[in-house]
């Protein structure tokens, strides 16, 4: 709108001063102009005196009437080129609409895509068409930034992923040789055994720690291929009759209300995911408290398109609202009574990375009366089988 008003703007003054030097000019030329009177032969009707000859006019009168034809001539000029400014005026601003919808399209697509690219789809260029120019240059530049960009992200999950496989090396060791000093046959100080005991929690963290980084990359790194037709509605029962034993011995009654659902998508992240929000659920939770897990369809506001929709619910302490949605960072937790042994936290990091390898989200809220909801959309639902039919 601004560039449209910007051009229909210069065309009136443009116009508008075009139209004045054009007037000022035919002023100047008009007003040398002179009438020369003489006599003017008339039809003699009555036989008078005049021998059908009229007298001439004066000069006063044949300049009155020069000037009145003058100031009339150019008054009609003003008013006509008034009246095809104006109407080249709204001619201007639809043409200058469209001009500037032509010249903002390259802008367009350049907001749109950068929009749409994120760390999970680096590899997607402008590549912007037409001639050389500031627009395509801005184009190629993006694109130089996004090269940049997908390499240094392609450098950091190679770089977890390697640190990480040759970390487990040392641990192991380090395991055998607590394994070692235990198994000899003398008895062992009862220090020993404590630090060993100790030593072996440390350990277990640090395998914990090393399995989520890896699993984060993987997350990271999803090859399409790998994709194929899951049963959300079965990973999910899975995922809570392995946690059962777990759930009674703290005091937390499990809830679900499961329909049947299949997504595309990797089978073990997204048991993962739903592992991490069970055991995050199950974790943070106090006895008597419940965890209520829901999995259905609904529609995402397009036509005819549906998404899986995993809500995992449970009780526990008062949290803000605001601090909860940043729990999806890595390392984020929000006090230090969430630091509790066997956790990480790269558990909610993890599951927003594989919802959003699946083109899904992760939406996190505080409870009013305590604990979390957690809620994970995954789009490209596939139809349910039949009944009867094999999965």
């Amino acid at each position: 709108m601004r560039l449209t008003l910007l051009y229909g703007g210069l065309f009136v003054l443009s116009g508008a001063a075009l139209l004045a030097i054009t007037y000022l000019l035919l002023l100047r030329f008009t007003a040398r102009i002179q009438i020369t009177t003489g006599p003017v032969s008339a039809p003699d009707t009555q036989g008078g005196p005049l021998g059908g000859q009229l007298p001439p006019a004066s000069p006063e009168t044949s300049s009155a009437v020069v000037s009145r034809i003058h100031h009339s001539y150019l008054h009609h000029l003003l008013v006509e080129s008034g009246i095809a400014l104006a109407i080249m005026a709204v001619a201007s601003i639809g043409l200058g609409w469209l001009m500037a919808g032509r010249v903002l399209r390259p802008l367009r697509t350049i907001t749109a895509t950068t929009l749409r690219i994120s760390q999970e789809n680096l590899h997607e260029r402008l590549n912007l068409p037409g001639p050389q120019d500031e627009l395509t240059d801005l184009g190629d530049t993006i694109d130089g930034l996004l090269v940049r960009l997908e390499t240094a992200f392609e450098a950091q999950r190679r770089f977890v992923a390697n640190a990480s496989h040759e970390l487990r090396t040392p641990l192991a060791m380090m395991r055998t040789s607590l394994d070692v000093a235990e198994g000899k046959p003398q008895p062992v100080p009862r220090e020993v055994t404590v630090l060993a005991g100790r030593l072996r929690e440390g350990l277990d963290q640090a395998d914990r720690l090393i399995e989520s980084f890896l699993t984060l990359a993987r997350a990271h790194q999803v090859v399409p291929g790998e994709a194929a037709a899951v049963s959300l509605t079965d990973l999910v029962a899975t995922a809570l009759a392995a946690h059962e034993a777990r759930s009674a011995e703290l005091g937390v009654g499990i809830h679900r209300q499961l329909a049947t659902v299949e997504v595309t998508g990797n089978p073990t992240l997204l048991r993962r995911l739903i592992e991490n929000l069970v055991d995050n659920a199950l974790r943070y939770n106090h006895p008597g408290g419940f965890v209520h897990v829901g999995c259905h369809t609904a529609s995402d506001g397009t036509a005819g398109a549906r998404t899986a929709q995993l809500m995992v619910e449970s009780t526990g302490a008062l949290l803000d609202d605001a601090e909860v949605r940043e729990l999806g960072q890595p390392f984020h937790r929000l006090t230090a009574d969430r630091t509790t042994t066997g956790s990480v936290g790269l558990g909610l990091s993890i599951v927003t990375a594989i919802a959003a390898a699946h083109d899904g989200a992760l939406h996190l809220s505080a409870r009013p009366d305590g604990g979390l909801r957690a809620v994970v959309n995954l789009p490209h639902v596939s139809r349910a089988p039949a009944s009867g039919m094999s999965r």
